[in-house]
């Protein structure tokens, strides 16, 4: 799904509002608005500030924040490098971990993410169980031209079970107890305020800059 021009103007205009709504009389705060990590986790981005959003694809709260996300990601500057992470608290969220790194194996995520997603929540797929939901995202993805031979080897590949274990050693290390949540730097830990799930992406872009004051430091 391509966002218009028109959605991504109300989009920045929502996170405008929140960062001169919302903390407009101060800035957020280290234990309430978001938490550090007692021990900071190392990054895939040297000399880039790394932001990692922890999500899950059957998310509604993920889903919801998609458009505001969409449009935040667009005016970020070369410095920052975005990624998501699947989190993994059992079998059940293993699933859609499995899924997103097939597709990014065989080149797929880029285009599939959005419209996986819209899939998923506007289709019925978030409601099925797991079997069926394997099997519904599997008739989805040959919908939509994927190599099936590729993608099914990709799900069971080594480096897609390596790759799982990985993420769900960053959920616990992080410790994750929900989604969406964002990282910043592998220091700094965002969940989604009360009130406006949108305000996230304003802390996140706070943790932003504070990194790289740091960066600049050094």
């Amino acid at each position: 799904m391509v966002v218009s021009c028109s959605a991504r103007v109300v989009a920045l205009f929502a996170i405008f509002f929140l960062a001169t709504g919302v903390f407009a009389q101060s800035v957020p705060i280290s234990g309430i608005d978001y938490r550090e990590l007692k021990v900071p986790q190392p990054t895939e981005s040297p000399g880039r500030i790394e932001v990692v959003e922890f999500f899950w694809y059957r998310c509604p709260h993920c889903y919801a924040l998609e458009p505001a996300l969409d449009a935040w990601l667009a005016q970020q500057t070369a410095d920052v490098r975005f990624r998501r992470v699947p989190v993994i608290f059992g079998d059940h969220w293993e699933i859609d971990a499995r899924i997103l790194y097939a597709l990014e194996a065989i080149g797929e995520a880029g285009r599939l993410h959005r419209p996986l997603l819209d899939a998923i929540h506007e289709q019925g797929g978030r409601k099925l169980n797991d079997k069926a939901y394997v099997k519904w995202i599997a008739d989805w993805l040959l919908k939509q031209r994927v190599d099936m031979l590729r993608y099914n080897d990709a799900v069971n590949s080594p480096a897609v079970r390596e790759k799982v274990k990985r993420a769900a050693e960053m959920t616990w290390v992080y410790g994750i107890e929900g989604t969406p949540t964002f990282a910043v730097q592998g220091r700094y830990v965002v969940s989604s305020p009360p009130g406006d799930r949108r305000a996230i992406l304003v802390i996140t872009d706070y943790l932003i800059r504070q990194s790289r004051a740091q960066l600049a430091r050094k």
